[in-house]
């Protein structure tokens, strides 16, 4: 199953595409993944995106679709893929149901993760990473059992550069304005599975089974 997981930041995508893997068996492929481990493994298409990524400028829908074909083709991603942050405008989804084919796949499912506006700054505005593993806290929704210690790891909890008030707004504008076109251009294809993201987490995932056609109470494969 190959499925694009749409939402604003704040929306929860992160945690429901762990749900996805562990509940499907498949891959999470993050678009910010996609770049450093191309830029890590030092091939052609990893120097170009070195270099805008150097730049400060955007990496081409070409080499980024490259870079999720060449990804496809290894065996860990045979049972399928959720992909997380592109495609983020309606042209890049249109050249990756272009490319795909090549693969003999298709992208199964786009699932939106809906929040308001209002929801999401609110969400973003208390959330915190930890410094060595980049686990996710909420002081509002989702505290640490200890202030500003991660639970996992034990490192220090520290609220991201791009979680100020005003780089939030900027991205937030920049998804409604944009990413949103990919929502429209799933649901003209009828792929769209669009639930309310502004629930608990249990009943947000719970939803997006049930829109799967998975059973929420099965346990995962293998187990």
């Amino acid at each position: 199953m190959n499925l694009i997981l749409i939402g604003a930041q704040g929306s929860g995508k992160g945690t429901q595409a762990s749900i996805l893997v562990e509940r499907l068996g498949i891959r999470h492929l993050a678009s910010g993944d996609i770049f450093r481990n191309a830029v890590a493994q030092g091939t052609p298409l990893g120097l170009e995106v070195k270099g805008y990524m150097e730049r400060g400028e955007l990496v081409p829908d070409r080499i980024t679709i490259a870079l999720i074909l060449d990804l496809l083709r290894d065996p860990a991603y045979e049972k399928g893929v959720v992909l997380d942050g592109f495609p983020r405008t309606r042209d890049q989804a249109k050249a990756l149901d272009d490319a795909l084919p090549q693969l003999h796949r298709r992208i199964d499912r786009a699932i939106y993760l809906n929040v308001p506006r209002e929801v999401l700054l609110d969400r973003l505005s208390g959330r915190y990473v930890c410094v060595a593993h980049q686990h996710v806290y909420n002081i509002k929704t989702k505290p640490p059992k200890t202030p500003g210690i991660c639970d996992i790891d034990g490192s220090e909890l520290i609220q991201r550069s791009d979680d100020t008030p005003a780089v939030i707004e900027t991205r937030l504008q920049k998804f409604f304005e944009d990413t949103i076109q990919v929502v429209h251009y799933y649901r003209a294809q009828g792929k769209l599975l669009e639930l309310d993201g502004n629930q608990p987490i249990e009943e947000v995932s719970r939803q997006l089974l049930l829109g799967l056609g998975l059973d929420p109470a099965q346990a995962k494969p293998g187990s």
